[in-house]
C-alpha cells in the first residue's frame, strides 16, 4: 500500500490528484509557518489569533464556543481554554444571554482590535502571490477551490462551510450560477466561500 501513498513521489509521477494534495498540503504548511511568526510576535497562539480573527469578522450567533469549535474542528474545551486566555489577557468581551447566564457570544475589547490589527495580515504574503496571477488562472483557482470545499463538507471531512453551492438561495440554470437572495447571475468571481447571509439547504 505504502507505494500508492500520495506523499511517495513515484504515486505522484503516475497520479496528478496525489500531486495536488500533496501541493495543497505544502500551501498548508506555509499558511501555519506565517501564523506561527506573528504568534510569536504577539505572545498568543496560532488558534487564539484564529479565534480573534473569526470573531472580529463574523456575526454574533456565530461568536460562541460551540459554533467556533465546529468552525475550527476542535473541541469545546479546547477552544474555552484558548477564550479564557483572551478573556484574561483583556482581549475579548463576552456578552452573556439574557435567557441562559451559561451561555455568550464574544466580542473583541479595544485591546483584542489593537491585536488584530498586528496579526489579521499573517498571510498576506501568500496573497502577494496569488496576485501574480493572471485572471482567468484566478478565476480557474477559485472556482475549483470553491467546488472542492463543498464537496469535502458534503462527505463530512469539513464541519463547517458558507459557500454559495450549499446555500438555500443558490440555483443552478443549466451553467448559470444564481443567487435568489440578491436576484442575480453569480459570475466565477462572484460566488462566496464565507457568506454572511449563508442559509444552509435543507
Amino acid at each position: 500500500m505504502t507505494e500508492k501513498s500520495i506523499f511517495n513521489p513515484e504515486q505522484q509521477q503516475k497520479d496528478i490528484s496525489s500531486k495536488i494534495v500533496a501541493g495543497l498540503e505544502r500551501i498548508s504548511e506555509v499558511f501555519k509557518t506565517l501564523l506561527w511568526d506573528k504568534a510569536k510576535l504577539v505572545g498568543l497562539s496560532p488558534i487564539q489569533i484564529q479565534l480573534l480573527i473569526f470573531i472580529a469578522f463574523h456575526k454574533p450567533e456565530l461568536c460562541n464556543v460551540s459554533h467556533l469549535a465546529k468552525e475550527f474542528n476542535i473541541t469545546k474545551p479546547t477552544v474555552s481554554d484558548a477564550i479564557k486566555i483572551l478573556d484574561k489577557k483583556g482581549m475579548i468581551i463576552k456578552d452573556y444571554s439574557a435567557t441562559d447566564n451559561r451561555s455568550y457570544s464574544i466580542h473583541l475589547s479595544q485591546l483584542g482590535q489593537e491585536i488584530l490589527s498586528k496579526t489579521n495580515d499573517f498571510a498576506n504574503p501568500l496573497k502577494n502571490e496569488i496576485d501574480g496571477l493572471g485572471q482567468s488562472e484566478l478565476d480557474d483557482v477559485f472556482k475549483t477551490l470553491g467546488e472542492l470545499i463543498y464537496k469535502l463538507n458534503r462527505n463530512g471531512i469539513l464541519t463547517v462551510q458558507r459557500t454559495c453551492y450549499g446555500c438555500t438561495f443558490y440555483q443552478k440554470n443549466k451553467n448559470v450560477d444564481f443567487c435568489n437572495l440578491l436576484d442575480q447571475e453569480l459570475l466565477v468571481k462572484d460566488i462566496r466561500l464565507d457568506c454572511p447571509e449563508f442559509e444552509i439547504r435543507q
